[in-house]
């Protein structure tokens, strides 16, 4: 195994924001479908505005990676308001519950995901907060105990379910603002999706693959030769950071490559890693933050051409491949 000539930056180095967030729309033209939702809910963001309050508590539901959070996101930026995110599982004690609510500011979000996970006592201390924007705590036990009542700002509760069904009608009645089911996207919201994602795209080029025929095995040699970021100006990235990853591209983009794989075999369906290097394994490099960027690796041997595809991805998580047909 051949070493590389250039350190890479460790992972994350350029931005604490994830592909996630990256990639989340941030206004509502870049949120592609769920029309009738978008509509209605512009609706209420103009009258909560209006009336300069907070938006009525909201509720998602539907499967999962349609949309839901970023739909909160999307909220809270039209409503200049700063998001709180936790989920019901998250929330074992109704002090944790409590912590939250009362270190909230006037015209937060609170959005809460998985609410179908929320314990049934908890809920309960839940209904007076969204109704009266109050919270009744019982301190003490038995004929010594006492209830005492905090108020709570102004806030918005929009919580979010795979699985309305567990959900019991009192806390549905109390989304006031609505419950929204998000639908699965067309075909050609499908398509526009993927077309918008490709504006922060990575691409990889191999110099070339080199099959050693023996008996009974082959030896393939893999080189990576080059690696493009395409828009580097749509990822989150303060000046700073946008100038160090400048310097880091112009100097050696493969430094960017956080770990790749080869799959020697390729089917064109399945990829079947049988050779991998993460950064963080020294084993073949005494220096951890560096990219291998030569691999050899003995496999049996095939009739014919084999497919090999090899498999990159960045310290920002963005993932490219590229397959080629060897003898």
């Amino acid at each position: 195994m051949s070493s590389p000539d250039k350190a890479a930056p460790k992972s994350g180095q350029f931005a604490d924001k994830s592909l996630d967030q990256a990639l989340r729309p941030q206004k509502w033209a870049e949120y592609i479908g769920q029309e009738h939702i978008k509509k209605n809910l512009r609706i209420l963001i103009q009258a909560a505005s209006e009336r300069k309050e907070p938006i009525e508590h909201l509720l998602f539901y539907g499967p999962p990676g349609l949309g839901k959070t970023t739909l909160a996101h999307l909220i809270a930026k039209e409503l200049g308001a700063q998001i709180k995110i936790t989920s019901g599982p998250a929330i074992d004690k109704v002090g944790d519950l409590a912590s939250i609510l009362t270190n909230l500011s006037p015209g937060d979000i609170l959005f809460i995901d998985e609410i179908h996970r929320l314990n049934k006592n908890i809920e309960e201390v839940l209904y007076p907060a969204m109704e009266s924007r109050v919270l009744d705590i019982i301190i003490g036990k038995g004929p010594s105990a006492r209830s005492i009542q905090l108020e709570l700002p102004p806030f918005t509760l929009i919580s979010a379910t795979t699985r309305i069904a567990l959900l019991s009608s009192p806390l549905r009645s109390r989304f006031s603002g609505g419950t929204f089911r998000l639908e699965f996207y067309t075909p050609e919201e499908t398509k526009n999706i993927i077309i918008t994602g490709r504006k922060i795209s990575i691409y990889l080029t191999i110099k070339q693959i080199k099959v050693k025929q023996g008996k009974e095995t082959d030896e393939i040699e893999v080189e990576l030769d080059n690696y493009t970021l395409l828009s580097p100006d749509a990822l989150p990235l303060d000046q700073k950071n946008k100038e160090k990853l400048e310097e880091v591209m112009g100097d050696d983009p493969l430094a960017l490559i956080e770990y790749w794989s080869i799959d020697p075999d390729y089917d064109g369906e399945t990829f079947r890693s049988k050779w991998q290097d993460y950064r963080q394994n020294t084993e073949n490099d005494a220096d951890e933050f560096r990219v291998i960027k030569k691999a050899k690796l003995e496999v049996p041997k095939v009739s014919g051409k084999r497919k090999v595809c090899v498999k990159a991805v960045d310290v920002f998580g963005f993932e490219s491949a590229t397959v080629q047909e060897v003898k």
